[in-house]
Parts: structure tokens; sequence; C-alpha cells
């Protein structure tokens, strides 16, 4: 899966007419499938971040779009 698809997937899951928590649902599985794929380290790493300046972008993009509750 190519970060043009993971984008394409982003935008059907926030344009859909999914409740937000189906939607914040989705939006961590898609997260999780990045993080297989990328090699996402757990703990931020500077120089990993630096290599992969476009898939860190859009990992951070499609976390601040989920709404986690208390």
């Amino acid at each position: 899966m190519t970060l043009s698809d993971i984008n394409k997937r982003y935008k059907e899951i926030m344009f859909s007419d999914e409740s937000q928590q189906v939607k914040t649902t989705k939006l961590s599985r898609l997260m999780t499938e990045m993080e297989g794929q990328f090699s996402i380290p757990m703990l931020r790493d500077e120089e990993w971040e630096k290599e992969n300046r476009k898939v860190i972008a859009l990992y951070r993009k499609i976390s601040k779009s989920r709404v986690l509750s208390d």
C-alpha cells in the first residue's frame, strides 16, 4: 500500500456519513497498518522522521483527525 492509497482511504473515512466513533476506530486501524508497513517506531525517533517526512506527516494528520474521549 502506498502513501497515496493510505491518503485515499483517509479521505474516504473522513468524508463518510459514519459516526465520529466509527471514524476514529477506522483511523486508528489505518495508523496501525502504517506502523507495520513503514516500521514507524513506537518512540519518537528524529532520525527516522527526517528520512520519512511524508510518512510521518500523514501519520500525524491521521492521528490528529481522531476524536479521543476521556
